[in-house]
């Protein structure tokens, strides 16, 4: 993991760059406010948008699917680094402003962020995800790029600071959890940045950080990826259980099943699936064999 460069005390949202108006501008021009149901919050710090985009646009032409594109802010740094934006907004507010804004240089979708369906937009090539998530969504959203984790070259995205720190969390610590494992098995995951609230108009209640999440094949073979979902699902769910006791009441495998596959892995049942690193993870996978559950849906919300 990178080491996170700390952005402490508050700074000030600043004025426009490059001829977009600052968020306080655009917010007055179009008689809107920031929708505290919607957990809006506008990034305007100018170096902190800037930083983004260098993450996300690698190379001119890349194709980025910015979700929850807001007032544009990010869209525009994005389209200046030659990205190909497809910017995702269900706010029909904020979707009028990017085409008062932005017009025809973005592919504008008004639609739900967290039901996104990304292989249309990949156009047989691989996607860069970014956004400014809100709390409530980010688990949705992270599912959903999972599902989809083929399509997805890399992630940027803006979180709250804890749930930045879950995700980049390693084994043993209090952070590390269900999405930590599932993200870190197909992917690398550095915290950037902190950020404080200052940054944004208007101030949320706290602080942010920035990730990155870079896609890649699976760390390690997994004999059923459908059940290795459920079992570090379950292993999660009730963290005070030991291993053995928390597979067993998820009704993963028969218990004398269970035990001889912690055996074959090499991991004391008494342990807490806590302390499980992704390899070890996909060890006890392999070592349950084959199984008759691809038909299940894959886990789906609940960090665990």
């Amino acid at each position: 993991m990178r080491k996170v460069k700390s952005d402490s005390g508050s700074r000030r949202v600043r004025g426009e760059r490059a001829g977009y108006p600052s968020p306080r501008l655009l917010l007055e021009k179009y008689g809107l406010r920031a929708k505290k149901s919607w957990g809006q919050n506008f990034l305007g710090d100018e170096e902190i948008l800037d930083h983004i985009a260098r993450l996300a646009v690698e190379a001119a032409g890349e194709r980025v699917v910015e979700l929850g594109a807001g007032l544009g802010h990010l869209t525009a740094r994005l389209l200046a680094r030659g990205a190909a934006v497809i910017a995702v907004e269900r706010d029909r507010d904020l979707a009028a402003v990017l085409r008062g804004e932005l017009g025809e240089t973005v592919q504008l979708i008004e639609g739900d962020a967290a039901r996104l369906d990304y292989r249309p937009l990949a156009c047989g090539g691989k996607l860069v995800v970014v956004g400014n998530l809100p709390y409530h969504l980010t688990s949705p959203i992270l599912f959903g790029l999972l599902d989809q984790v083929d399509l997805v070259a890399r992630a940027v995205f803006l979180l709250q600071r804890e749930v930045a720190q879950r995700l980049a969390a390693k084994p043993g610590t209090k952070d590390w959890g269900l999405l930590s494992v599932l993200l870190q098995y197909r992917a690398e995951v550095s915290l950037e940045r902190r950020v404080p609230a200052g940054a944004f108009l208007p101030p949320p209640k706290v602080e942010s950080a920035l990730i990155r999440i870079g896609f890649g094949p699976p760390r390690t073979p997994v004999s059923d990826e459908r059940r290795f979902r459920r079992l570090v699902k379950a292993g999660f769910a009730q963290r005070r259980k030991v291993l053995a006791n928390s597979l067993a009441a998820a009704g993963i495998a028969p218990e004398e099943q269970l035990a001889g596959a912690l055996a074959t892995a090499g991991i004391d049942a008494r342990r807490r699936g806590e302390t499980l690193t992704v390899e070890e993870w996909a060890a006890l996978d392999r070592a349950l064999g084959p199984t008759g559950m691809r038909d299940k849906p894959a886990v789906q919300g609940g960090e665990g």
